[in-house]
């Protein structure tokens, strides 16, 4: 009898590892409160630092409400209750804010992409390249920061198509936010130095011929699918322009002082009608400021917070802050950026707090902002992410205080409404 128990209970194992693969057999690792199909969670705390683009930027003693992934309610306790069925966490004294967003950063794979291939390398896509969870994403993740723009090097006048992506995710599938994420552009010294060592004449020859050969690809298939042209065929070198001519993409332009910056603004903006963004900005490219507020062109700074008092732009003798000085002089949109790992992405918040040392204003949320919505809005993914309102993603960053205080620490981290990071069970990696 002992050999027919045997046999029966292997049996029994194999029928039910067979049905588990076709799904027939429930786990038993049932979605967890917040998450798409778990029960709903509510996240009861001192304070919610909104974000909102236009609306509301803080609630105090807040509840913010999570069902299958997105954010259900962000109100005051004395206006909200949990309904019934979800999961009440108290986080007494912690706030809570959204995500934070760094739009430039190259440790999404395994390392940084060498774009240096030729001068523009348009076809060149950093997703392939993706690895989920690397010791870099999981340190950014343990600062709050849910999303980044990975993007390649700045060697050449056209790096290449980055993608948006999130930091906690496990899959490449679930990580993806958005890909083409945007196109690199740089200029200045970086392609300067490649090869045979290129003048500004050049690199703009370079950036302008790629770009009409790119939309008048783009406008080709816009006309196919009006039904005013034959159906063009599939350029892989060029298919990013298709969204960036749609305007679903930027252009990110790894670009610094005041004639670079310019030049940015008048070839890509003024001159092809392209989203584009500053990025960097620094050693005087805010003096661009006002051509870059008329156009809405915004600047998310860094890894350099802070310009030294040489040159003759600079009179007082101070250490200054260059997002500070975009803002004195009238920019709207400014955001931070760490270009991980040159700045470790864990340090994000820390830009923000650099910059208010040396001269940024932060009334008005203005770091919180430039951690958040601002990039969401210039990353055109505002819709999903950025700010705590009903019907985005449910990014949420659990902190002890202003993001921009060195002295505030991340106790949780939720991305898609999933706990993903735990202080007193993974430790602080930050």
């Amino acid at each position: 009898m002992r050999p027919v128990r045997a046999l029966a209970r292997r049996f029994v194992r194999c029928s039910l590892a067979l049905a588990a693969a076709c799904g027939v057999v429930a786990t038993s690792s049932a979605q967890r409160a917040g998450e798409p199909g778990g029960p709903g969670l509510a996240l009861a705390a001192a304070k919610a630092l909104v974000a909102s683009w236009d609306g509301e930027q803080v609630v105090d003693d807040a509840l913010v409400l999570v069902r299958d992934g997105k954010i259900e309610r962000v109100a005051a306790r004395a206006d909200a209750q949990p309904p019934e069925g979800y999961e009440l966490v108290d986080l007494g004294d912690a706030w809570l804010m959204p995500g934070m967003i760094d739009l430039h950063s190259h440790i999404g794979g395994s390392g940084d992409i060498n774009d240096m291939v030729y001068q523009t390398n348009e076809g060149l896509r950093v997703s392939v390249a993706v690895v989920p969870q690397t010791p870099n994403l999981l340190r950014a993740l343990s600062a709050g920061v849910t999303t980044i723009l990975f993007i390649p090097g700045s060697g050449t006048n056209i790096g290449g198509q980055g993608i948006l992506m999130k930091t906690g995710l496990d899959t490449f599938e679930a990580s993806r936010l958005r890909d083409p994420g945007s196109m690199k552009v740089a200029q200045g010294d970086n392609p300067a130095r490649w090869a045979y060592g290129m003048g500004r004449s050049m690199m703009n020859y370079h950036i302008r011929t790629s770009v009409r050969r790119g939309l008048g690809y783009a406008h080709r298939w816009e006309a196919f699918e009006r039904g005013a042209g034959p159906r063009p065929h599939v350029d892989p070198q060029y298919e990013t322009f298709r969204a960036l001519s749609s305007g679903e993409a930027q252009i990110s332009t790894h670009t610094q002082m005041y004639q670079l910056v310019h030049a940015t603004i008048r070839i890509l903006k003024q001159e092809f009608g392209l989203d584009v963004f500053i990025d960097h900005g620094e050693w005087g490219g805010f003096l661009a400021t006002p051509e870059a507020e008329r156009l809405g062109i915004a600047a998310i700074v860094g890894p350099r917070e802070v310009d030294t008092p040489e040159g003759r732009h600079y009179t007082d003798g101070a250490i200054f802050s260059c997002a500070g000085e975009f803002q004195r002089r009238g920019l709207s949109k400014i955001g931070f950026n760490t270009d991980a790992p040159v700045v470790p992405a864990e340090e994000l918040p820390l830009q923000a707090g650099v910059s208010i040392k040396y001269g940024f204003d932060p009334s008005q949320m203005q770091a919180v902002r430039g951690l958040t919505i601002v990039p969401a809005v210039v990353a055109g993914i505002d819709e999903r992410v950025g700010s705590l309102e009903r019907g985005k993603d449910a990014d949420i960053t659990v902190i002890t205080g202003d993001p921009a205080d060195p002295r505030s620490w991340v106790q949780r981290v939720y991305i898609d409404g999933r706990e993903v990071y735990d202080h007193s069970k993974a430790v602080r990696r930050w």
